[in-house]
């Protein structure tokens, strides 16, 4: 219930800048984050045959319906009469660790722009809401894991200001 208040008062606050544009995911907007999943499954299809299978998307309309009423897992969406982007974000906190800090980051699981959107600053748009999301509920950072291959992706990223914090490798077998 805080949380939700929260929301809309942030909401509020970033009315000039995102011009409701931006919000919540909602149920009414699963269709629309399906074939934007579809779209981004295309990508690891492309650079990752061998790991990502074809033509599906990687959540179901139940496991949809599931995240969107979680609220440690927001999704937002750019909604401009339909649905042209999404972030798929992730709240994690660690605290009283043995070898970490105390911290509560904000994951982006997943973020992607609709192919025929492109160029609309719309991706910009969603990382800065997102960013802004994170400082409003005090995250420490934001992470997020990008596929090597994926060179678009990886510049987007670096050109909102992230830097690498690790490296995952590995040999094929």
């Amino acid at each position: 219930m805080v949380v939700s208040i929260f929301f809309l008062i942030f909401a509020a606050v970033f009315t000039d800048k995102y011009t409701f544009m931006i919000r919540k995911a909602e149920a009414k907007d699963i269709k629309g984050l399906l074939a934007l999943l579809y779209q981004v499954d295309a990508v690891h299809n492309g650079i990752r045959p061998d790991l990502f299978k074809g033509n599906t998307a990687k959540y179901s309309e139940q496991e949809l319906e599931a995240i969107l009423g979680d609220e440690s897992k927001p999704v937002f969406v750019y909604d401009d009469g339909g649905i042209l982007g999404h972030a798929f974000c992730q709240v994690t906190e660690v605290g009283n660790h043995r070898l970490l800090q105390n911290i509560k980051t904000l994951y982006i699981d997943d973020i992607c722009v609709d192919e025929q959107a492109r160029g609309r600053h719309i991706g910009q748009a969603l990382y800065e809401y997102v960013r802004d999301y994170a400082r409003s509920i005090g995250c420490y950072n934001i992470t997020l894991n990008v596929w090597e291959g994926n060179a678009p992706a990886l510049a987007f990223y670096r050109n909102m200001g992230m830097a690498v914090q690790k490296t995952g490798m590995e040999t094929i077998l």
